[in-house]
């Protein structure tokens, strides 16, 4: 086998299999020999990993032998499982899974053939090779074409490309907010505005009706490309465009886009109501952010602009850049590439990590109680929409938060609906990955990474109050996405199920340290 399908194999089976494993198993018994057994809870069979950070090496019990699996049999295996529980098939997802191996061998190939950026937070927002641990189809980018088709626009592969600038006629251009930092970015004529476009989505669906008619009808130009390239980050259909000497003056921004492509749980297309929404979400971040004592930061959304007729064809969102947000001296990385390996990764020179994780605790953690507690936003504070500014030490400083897209707003939410999501990014997407990342480098210390997080909590509890708090130390479980469920039975991307796993805040020792 090739080294990059070697590869692509291994990392396709860990998400997959940590998806099986927390909805479709329970915990059997382990053995003196790395490995942990596993009952599937439809079929009854014993299912074998090898333990660790990311589990690995499935075997099925079989005829008095365990059998190793390959990726294309745990997939089988996990389509039997979920037909047994749900009484559903789902071939399109048993596609994307197998879909999504390929992709990452093809990603493996294109990032061994391309230098990496030198820019450190760049290359962490291109570090994400695996991609979301708890997903089946973490890289399949269905309705987007063969890797030849979007390799080019893939941040895993490094890609930096120019956007496609288009011109809409003011009688059709829609304007919501303050979106004038596009009009920097090019030169409309007169009549017209500047519509920047991603070129994957443009490719996507330029031949479709509605845009072919704007084109005939003079509703819609194009301009050309940029002179200079944005750079994809981890989102995919977000760009970052950087200050230039091309722009004078220019500060650096984002530009996030629609995108006609199926990733993880989303066809990745901004919908009417998720942009009125941002209008409502992102002043109120913002306020929550810019009262706050701390240096943490939001990088706030001041408006957007698309076409009549094509609102969710051709949207495209501004956000800050980072320029003007991070501390002097501070430099950025992406939360999420942390439990990932890239060059320049703070884990890799750490010698101290509950000092560290001390750190990093109290740069993210009080900020997002912080916003919901006083200012009702519960932001979504994935690892992916967290960035962390660290000195040059490599110590957590600041972090900074990104994204109004899946940000609740009371009384808009349901307080108990806020709250659940809350506690979902940050307890178990956010912090339980980055206490794995370190218990995989320094094992000595998984049994005080969550007894500081729970002071952590506390003391903010103590300092400024939050009625849910004390009841969220005193639960045995918290709520996990189950996202192999929710795709599975083809649930809405933005209502997807949720299944307990321990609460390793709680104090029971068997969560200490534990892998959720």
């Amino acid at each position: 086998m090739h080294d990059f399908a070697r590869v692509a194999e291994q990392l396709s089976i860990t998400p997959l299999l940590n998806c099986l494993l927390r909805e479709a198993a329970e915990p059997a018994w382990t053995t003196s020999t790395g490995h942990a057994v596993h009952r599937l809870r439809a079929s009854g069979r014993l299912l074998r990993v090898r333990t660790g950070h990311r589990p690995s090496s499935p075997a099925l019990w079989n005829d008095a032998a365990w059998h190793l699996l390959h990726h294309a049999d745990l997939i089988d295996l996990t389509a039997q499982e979920m037909r047994a529980l749900t009484a559903r098939s789902n071939p399109a997802l048993v596609a994307e899974m197998l879909a999504s191996r390929e992709a990452l061998e093809a990603i493996l190939a294109a990032r061994a053939h391309t230098a990496p950026p030198h820019d450190l937070w760049l290359r962490s927002e291109q570090a994400l090779v695996m991609g979301h641990p708890f997903h089946p189809a973490p890289k399949a980018r269905s309705g987007g074409g063969p890797p030849a088709a979007w390799l080019r626009y893939a941040p895993e592969a490094y890609a930096r490309f120019p956007l496609l600038l288009l011109g809409v006629r003011e009688d059709t251009v829609i304007d919501a907010g303050d979106p004038r930092a596009l009009d920097a970015l090019g030169q409309a004529p007169p009549g017209y505005r500047l519509l920047p476009a991603h070129p994957w989505q443009f490719a996507l669906t330029h031949h479709l009706p509605a845009v072919r008619t704007a084109f005939a009808e003079g509703r819609l130009v194009r301009l050309g490309t940029t002179p200079w390239q944005a750079r994809a980050t981890s989102s995919v259909r977000t760009v970052h465009v950087p200050g230039s000497p091309e722009r004078p003056g220019s500060a650096d921004l984002f530009l996030k886009f629609s995108l006609e492509v199926q990733i993880t749980n989303d066809v990745r297309r901004m919908r009417r109501h998720e942009l009125r929404q941002g209008r409502r979400t992102d002043p109120l971040a913002t306020a929550a952010f810019a009262a706050m004592a701390g240096p943490a930061a939001w990088l706030s959304e001041p408006g957007h602009r698309t076409a009549r007729g094509l609102e969710e064809i051709f949207p495209v969102l501004v956000r800050d850049g980072l320029d003007g947000h991070l501390l002097p001296g501070a430099t950025t990385v992406l939360a999420a590439a942390l439990t990932e390996d890239f060059d320049g990764n703070p884990l890799d020179r750490l010698s101290d990590p509950l000092h560290w994780w001390s750190a990093y605790l109290g740069r993210v953690v009080p900020p997002v109680l912080e916003a919901y507690a006083r200012h009702g936003v519960a932001v979504e504070c994935h690892l992916q929409n967290t960035l962390i500014a660290v000195d040059a030490d490599g110590n957590p400083v600041q972090a900074v938060f990104r994204d109004t897209e899946g940000a609740k707003v009371i009384p808009g939410t349901p307080r108990e609906a806020a709250w659940q999501r809350l506690v979902y990014c940050l307890v178990v997407n956010n912090l339980s990955e980055i206490a794995n990342a370190l218990t995989h480098r320094f094992p000595g210390a998984a049994g005080a990474l969550w007894p500081a997080a729970r002071l952590e909590f506390e003391r903010y509890d103590k300092e400024r109050g939050l009625p849910e708090t004390a009841t969220l130390l005193a639960m045995s479980t918290v709520p996990a996405k189950a996202n192999l469920l929710s795709r599975w039975i083809a649930a809405d991307g933005t209502q997807p199920r949720y299944l307990p796993v321990p609460n390793p805040l709680a104090v029971h020792p068997d969560a200490v340290g534990g892998s959720l």
